[in-house]
């Protein structure tokens, strides 16, 4: 390792191949019932003079970096002058980047202006990771997601005006036995409102060491679905969702029971009678031990 990174790290699956650039520390907002990701941390924004220091760690060890992942949860929390300054650092250190991507919490999005976010992106921060959870409005205050639909919609709205792409994510199994209807009905609802350029779906697991919390926060009996009623779950966003522009959808994170990937809506007929084999058994789902956060 070129350098000590603070720990735990986390990463999109499609960040594998990226420098992991640790910005801030943490998350700001960290309440979020379901997430135990970086509860033993505490938040910080990293001085500006350590962050350039590993870029030019990594800059003289691996010269031909062509994607840089911003972490921690939230880098887009710090302010726009530390954030360009970090960009700008990037792109003298590394003549090939392709592209600089981060986590974005709804709160931090809706604070940046579309001219801040336009300098972002200008300066070489082309993709964000968003994550939506659920388009419920009772389930993201059963969950402390701290948003409601119509500030995701405006922040997601002012992401897309400044030209970012946006990867978003969706929880199946969030509503439980009893609110699976209104989780997946309202989830592509909100979806359909605005222009996203990817979409994943990962199944619920909740860390042992949050689950009290979470079961607590849920304000009643929390009933888990099984793989058959998420599947279920599955099929019936993929029949409502009709997005204002063609959607990359995939449910590759190691948490599915089930791998997907195509377009929407061109590629949902096909999406939908691979859901309907695996729920009477014609495919294979992966094995519990097989999955993970």
């Amino acid at each position: 390792m070129l350098f000590h990174y603070d720990m735990p790290l986390w990463r999109p699956p499609s960040e594998a191949d990226s420098f992991i650039l640790q910005a801030t520390l943490g998350c700001s907002f960290n309440r979020c019932s379901f997430c135990s990701m970086y509860r033993a941390k505490e938040f910080a924004v990293r001085p500006l003079e350590q962050v350039r220091a590993e870029i030019q760690t990594m800059a003289r060890a691996y010269p031909g970096v062509r994607r840089v992942f911003l972490a921690d949860g939230d880098a887009l929390v710090a302010p726009t002058e530390h954030l360009l300054a970090i960009l700008e650092a990037l792109r003298a250190a590394f003549p090939r980047l392709e592209r600089a991507s981060s986590y974005a919490l709804p709160a931090n999005l809706l604070k940046k202006s579309v001219d801040e976010l336009r300098q972002l992106r200008g300066a070489g921060l082309t993709l964000l990771y968003y994550g939506i959870e659920t388009g419920s409005a009772d389930l993201l205050k059963r969950i402390t997601k701290g948003a409601t639909p119509d500030a995701m919609a405006a922040g997601l709205g002012k992401a897309k005006q400044a030209g970012l792409k946006i990867s978003a994510t969706v929880i199946l199994g969030l509503g439980g036995q009893a609110y699976w209807r209104e989780h997946i009905d309202g989830t592509a609802e909100l979806i359909n409102r605005v222009e996203l350029d990817y979409l994943s779906t990962l199944q619920l697991m909740i860390d042992p060491l949050i689950h009290e919390e979470f079961h607590r926060k849920f304000r009643e009996p929390f009933q888990p679905q099984d793989d058959r009623a998420l599947l279920a779950e599955q099929s019936r966003l993929l029949e409502r969702l009709d997005p204002p522009a063609p959607l990359v959808f995939r449910s590759n994170h190691a948490s599915n029971a089930l791998a997907l990937a195509g377009t929407l809506p061109q590629d949902r007929a096909e999406l939908l009678v691979r859901l309907e084999l695996a729920r009477s058994g014609g495919v294979d789902l992966r094995p519990a031990w097989l999955r993970g956060y």
